[in-house]
């Protein structure tokens, strides 16, 4: 059997499904589109979810892909066994309604034994415990011996996702031999063990899940066929993990000079280095597609796979980032196939930078908060460190419970453990809780879900804003009706339409949809069931009924102010990348009729120089009057001129571009104007921060600009007015009434001060066991004079302690300042300042030698003082 390499088994599989009548499809991207039940593609079958249900119908009946994927329910197994991945290739055969049992196994024993060149003698197949079909099937079609099939259950062989198509499945395995076994007397195909690794899966998706377990037989049988790439490889290339296949094996020599660590050297240490290339690989995939780090989400998952790889990093001594480096060796490996990341290296090197630089200080300020527990515990004469504590040192600071162990071991600490296990426990629940879903695609079900297949709603609307047609379906109160009458609001669904929905960000049409006996208000427009476009509105007058021919208009006036937004996106598009860098790309969009949005990736605000230069960029292209040419071609003609296309959008093999001169050049399938000159003006108003890694800005255009300045213009004279002052000499009045208000707040408050040092000199302080307790409410002091008037007190009087409330507005400030003697007696202001703060409605915090807290109730003051002095007395 020939070695071959990753690649050369990925060409193979796709090329032999393609000699078997399939159509070979792409990779989807990782984020599931209209697909809630998922937060990653995890599997090849999850992107085609709607042909196997029969909602959408599929390019063809025969489908082959090379799926990437993301799975981390596995991620405590990662680096300790050999086939154990979050990211994998996953080469997949599909039928939908096409071919079943036989063929897709037939199929799967010919490309294993014959192309790839497997001894038969080391393949075992299992099947499903009550699936005698596919029994007879290996037993009596391929030839496999009674004793070499395995039956297993529900659990190992039957393939469900809650609700939804479902079936048993038929998987084969490959005896690796005795040297990858755990040498058990009972190790065989099922263990646990490396020796069996299962390197084919048939599902036979022929049942349907009702959600409470009551299974009906599907009329559409499909296959879903997956088998996972590097372990393929594995099994090839006579590798003992996935980690050593030949692609990964290049990525860990480099991760090893890093390291200074030689992988297999060191078991301990072999662990640590497989996670960083499992995760550096996750990585780059996923911000390769558009995912950026955050708090909630996909995006978690991808920060919580970067600190984790950083966090071995260090466990093997590395102290600079370097994952960014990693993310360069892992894109010359692969984007000869998936040619993304090269088009986002740049963004893929500046997300992973910036992340992992911001995760270094976090660490380090996790490890000074660490220290500071562990001393307070010292001090206290304790050894265990609360469960909450080592939470809050995972959770907000990124800290490895782990870590958090082996430091304070050091010092004779324990940690509560069980605690700290209770509070991830609810943590996970929370997520779960969070992603409650209600059907199969993880969406509420609709009217709409009731729609034939193959029904096809054609759009005309790039050419024509009016057009007739037939009327299909009409859905009022989620039901479908014969009729509409005057004052229904409905949705009618039609054969053609000129009506643009909503999509790319751009808004659905509205316009008008008649007949002789009736007037329906197009308020919106949407596109349902991937191939259907809904019209969304009221009966004005009139009857409209199931079948009519009806006259349809676009709103032309709305439209074209539409159009003109969306061009201008793209010269934005284009003006930034050329002003900030390559690594802008979009990440969402909204265009109406009145405003253009335009969210992308970018780490830091920019300047005004830059916003400037930007909007100089565009309306430079805008009275240049280029023309825009619209044009259909190939998905691969269009990316091999250059046509940029958007994160995790969904292509066909025929798609539409849209092109600037050699200004911008762009997949897009929304409306466009035909000459830049249209746009007439273009004006930002507003750069903001929608999330990390996201800026977002607000632009106008048209005749909306001219009211903008309108507007600014009135401004101006209603300032000019107030000020009697006129537009030439505006500028210097302001800054002679700024300078004027500067130089009486600083007279004001050397006033302040001087009356706050008269104050200061009238307090009397009361000796409680040697210390100097100044305890007094100071009226119409606000926090920033109560500061001041305690470190006044403070020079004054030795061994002090200070509680000073001041009332300001009605509301109370408190200040506790204590000197070196009381904090070494035992006192600490912070926890005095938690104490106090309640009594007037109020909370706050701080140091051993200072504090502060603010309040809601000012008629309690007299009683916080008096408990101020309770404390002393008490210690």
């Amino acid at each position: 059997m020939k070695a071959y390499t990753v690649s050369e088994l990925r060409e193979m599989f796709l090329s032999f499904f393609e000699s078997k009548g399939h159509l070979r499809l792409p990779s989807f991207s990782l984020i599931p589109q209209n697909d809630k039940s998922l937060l990653l593609i995890n599997s090849g079958m999850a992107p085609l979810k709607p042909y196997f249900t029969g909602q959408e119908v599929p390019p063809r009946k025969r489908v082959t892909t090379c799926q990437k994927c993301i799975r981390t329910g596995d991620i405590d197994n990662i680096g300790h066994t050999a086939r154990h991945g979050t990211f994998f290739e996953m080469l997949g055969n599909f039928s939908f309604g096409d071919y079943f049992k036989v063929e897709a196994i037939t199929w799967c024993w010919e490309f294993l034994t014959e192309v790839v060149g497997l001894d038969k003698n080391r393949l075992y197949p299992s099947i499903y415990v009550d699936d005698d079909e596919a029994f007879e099937i290996w037993n009596k079609k391929i030839g496999i011996p009674e004793d070499r099939i395995f039956r297993f259950g529900k659990e190992d062989n039957f393939w469900e996702h809650g609700s939804g198509p479902c079936g048993p499945c038929s998987e084969v395995y490959y005896d690796r031999g005795e040297k990858y076994g755990c040498g058990k007397p009972t190790c065989t195909v099922g263990c646990d063990c490396d020796r069996y690794m299962e390197v084919w899966n048939n599902v036979f998706t022929q049942f349907d899940n009702d959600g409470h377990n009551n299974y009906t037989e599907l009329k559409q049988k499909n296959i879903d066929t997956g088998m996972g790439l590097e372990r393929l490889a594995v099994v090839v290339q006579d590798a003992e993990s996935i980690f050593e296949v030949d692609t990964n094996k290049e990525l860990m020599n480099e991760i090893s000079k890093i390291t200074k660590c030689n992988y297999k050297d060191d078991s301990k240490t072999d662990v640590s280095l497989r996670i960083i290339s499992d995760h550096i690989k996750s990585c780059t995939f996923m911000v390769g597609d558009g995912i950026l780090p955050s708090n909630e989400g996909r995006g978690y998952v991808l920060r919580r796979l970067l600190r984790r790889a950083v966090q071995h990093g260090k466990k093997l001594g590395v102290s600079k980032p370097f994952m960014a480096d990693l993310s360069k060796v892992v894109i010359g490996l692969n984007s000869s196939h998936y040619t993304e990341l090269k088009d986002r290296s740049e963004m893929i090197y500046k997300v992973i930078n910036i992340e992992e630089e911001k995760f270094i200080k976090t660490l380090d300020q996790g490890l000074e908060k660490l220290n500071e527990f562990s001393d307070a515990l010292i001090k206290e004469n304790k050894n265990v460190l609360s469960g909450d504590a080592a939470f809050k040192l995972y959770d907000t600071f990124g800290f490895p419970i782990d870590s958090t162990k082996e430091i304070l071991i050091e010092k004779n600490i324990q940690v509560d453990i069980d605690r700290f296990n209770e509070l991830m426990v609810e943590q996970k629940n929370k997520a779960r809780s969070a992603r409650k879903t209600t059907n199969y695609m993880g969406a509420d079900a609709t009217v709409f879900d009731n729609l034939p297949a193959d029904l096809v709603t054609e759009f005309v609307g790039y050419d024509n804003l009016e057009t007739k047609a037939n009327i299909k379906y009409i859905a009022l109160d989620d039901k479908f009706v014969d009729e509409i009458n005057e004052g229904d609001e409905a949705a009618i669904i039609t054969d053609i339409t000129p009506f643009y929905p909503m999509m790319g960000g751009q808004v659905g049409d509205k316009g008008m949809i008649e007949t002789d006996a009736g007037v329906f208000e197009v308020y919106d427009t949407i596109k349902v069931m991937n191939t259907k476009i809904a019209h969304i509105g009221k009966m004005i007058s009139g009857q409209l009924n199931n079948n009519d021919k009806v006259r349809m208009m676009v709103d032309t006036k709305t439209r074209h102010k539409t159009a003109i937004n969306h061009t201008a996106t793209h010269l934005l598009h284009a003006a930034l990348r050329s002003v900030l860098g390559t690594h802008v790309e979009q990440s969402g969009s909204y265009v109406d009729s009145e405003r253009l949005r335009f969210d992308f990736t970018h780490f830091k605000a920019m300047t005004q120089d830059e916003i400037t230069k930007v909007e100089n960029i565009v309306n430079d292209k805008i009275n240049e009057s280029i023309s825009v040419t619209k044009k259909e071609m190939s998905l691969n003609e269009a990316k091999s001129e250059g046509a940029m296309a958007l994160f995790g959008e969904k292509y066909g093999d025929t798609v539409r571009t849209v092109k600037v001169s050699d200004f911008s050049f762009e997949l897009c399938g929304g409306t466009h104007i035909d000459n830049t000159e249209e746009i007439k003006f273009f004006k930002i108003i507003e750069e903001v921060s929608v999330a990390q890694g996201v800026r977002r800005i607000e632009a106008i255009t048209y005749n909306t600009v001219i009211d903008f300045y309108k507007n600014k213009n009135e401004l101006l004279k209603n300032i000019e007015n107030l000020l009697k002052s006129n537009d030439n000499g505006v500028i210097d009045r302001l800054n002679l009434l700024l300078k004027e208000q500067k130089d009486l707040k600083s007279e004001n408050e050397k006033l302040k001060k001087q009356i706050s040092n008269i104050e200061s000199n009238d307090i009397e302080a009361e000796n409680i066991n040697g210390i100097n307790l100044v305890a007094k409410v100071v009226s119409d002091k606000n926090m920033n004079e109560l500061k001041e008037m305690s470190d006044t007190i403070k020079d004054k009087i030795e061994n002090a302690a200070i509680v000073l409330v001041g009332v300001f507005d009605n509301k109370p400030s408190i200040v506790v300042s204590l000197s070196n003697m009381a904090v070494d007696k035992g006192y600490k202001a912070g926890d005095i300042v938690k104490q106090l703060a309640p009594i007037v409605g109020g909370k706050g915090g701080g140091r051993e030698r200072f504090a502060q807290a603010g309040g809601s109730d000012a008629s309690k003051v007299e009683s916080l003082i008096s408990e101020a002095r309770n404390i002393f007395n008490k210690k």
